[in-house]
């Protein structure tokens, strides 16, 4: 798997516990009367399962935009070959283009 679909999982995962846990605290604390509203309704489990999901595409989004600056100040990649790249094997040229004008009208 490629690295930077890693660093995504992982921050996913990361946001949906976040999510659990705040929502949990939410209706814990009973924010806003959040717990009556959840606790005493036939479908308060729809509405505490959307707050979870929303919040998990908050928190995970934000994980990994934390993860993905945090990998500036990874020190460059050592090693390798010295080959040169392909832009330096195959220089640019320059080729003429003709195109042909409409007349002037004067």
């Amino acid at each position: 798997m490629p690295r930077l679909v890693r660093l995504y999982t992982a921050s996913v995962a990361t946001g949906v516990v976040l999510a659990m846990l705040f929502t949990g605290l939410l209706v814990w604390l009973d924010v806003a009367g959040l717990r009556r509203l959840v606790l005493g309704s036939t479908s308060g489990w729809l509405g505490a399962g959307l707050l979870v999901f929303f919040n998990a595409i908050v928190f995970g989004g934000v994980q990994f935009a934390i993860a993905v600056m945090r990998l500036a100040d990874a020190p460059p990649p050592r090693g390798g070959q010295r080959r040169p790249t392909r832009a330096a094997a195959y220089p640019p040229r320059v080729i003429p283009a003709t195109v042909a004008a409409p007349a002037r009208r004067r």
